[in-house]
Order: structure tokens, then C-alpha cells, then sequence
């Protein structure tokens, strides 16, 4: 499974962005697409996360209300709307697949790429 993600950038505080992420296919491993981050000096840590057949979402307390994350499943594209951005969600941000729903990075089997975002202040 290879996935491609896309849509990072340097914003300022307040702006908002869309990320995208398309899946090469959908296996028993994809079940759930995830987006996770991963911020200078810190570990890798979980952003949200959904059920490709839809009715499950998850979200990390620090993005609720202001991430949204959904998918196409005709296009195999998962896609995160980053609105009210702070400085502090400045990462790399990565796409990647789960057999399970889980908020650990460690669950994930398949990683794309990751997107820089940078949020100025």
C-alpha cells in the first residue's frame, strides 16, 4: 500500500489548510486512515483518525473543534481541513493506514510521506 499525502505549508496563526492523502489500494490494512504528526524534537503523535466505511471518527483532544478529518471512498483520498491553526500544531504531518482503530502510532502499518505545515505566529 503506498500512500501519497500532500497540502502542507507555511501559514500564519488563525488560516487554515487541507491536507490529502490518496491510498494506492484498500486492503485489510487500511481500514482505518490516520493522520499523525510529528513536531521538532518530539515524538510522533496521533491527530485523528477514520473508519473508510464512515461512522467512526477520533480526534485528539488538542485539534477537537478545529481538525476535521473525512474521506472519498471512490477516490481511495482521506483529507484533513486544518482550521484555526496555532504555532503549536507546526509538524510534519504523515498519512498513514491501520487495521484497527487506535490513537498509537505504533498500530499503523503503512506511512506515507509526510507534509510539512508551519504555522507562524
Amino acid at each position: 500500500v503506498q500512500l501519497q499525502a500532500s497540502g502542507g505549508g507555511l501559514v500564519q496563526a488563525g488560516d487554515s489548510l487541507r491536507l490529502s492523502c490518496v491510498a494506492s489500494e484498500r486492503t485489510a490494512t487500511t481500514y482505518y486512515m490516520g493522520w499523525l504528526r510529528q513536531a521538532p524534537g518530539k515524538d510522533r503523535e496521533f491527530v485523528a483518525t477514520i473508519y473508510w466505511s464512515g461512522g467512526v471518527l477520533s480526534y485528539a483532544d488538542s485539534v477537537k473543534g478545529r481538525f476535521t478529518i473525512s474521506r472519498d471512498k471512490v477516490k481511495n483520498a482521506v483529507f484533513l481541513q486544518m482550521n484555526s491553526l496555532k504555532p503549536e500544531d507546526t509538524a510534519v504531518y504523515y498519512c498513514a493506514s491501520s487495521p484497527r482503530l487506535s490513537t498509537r502510532h505504533t498500530d499503523y502499518t503503512y506511512w506515507g510521506r509526510g507534509t510539512l505545515v508551519t504555522v507562524s505566529s
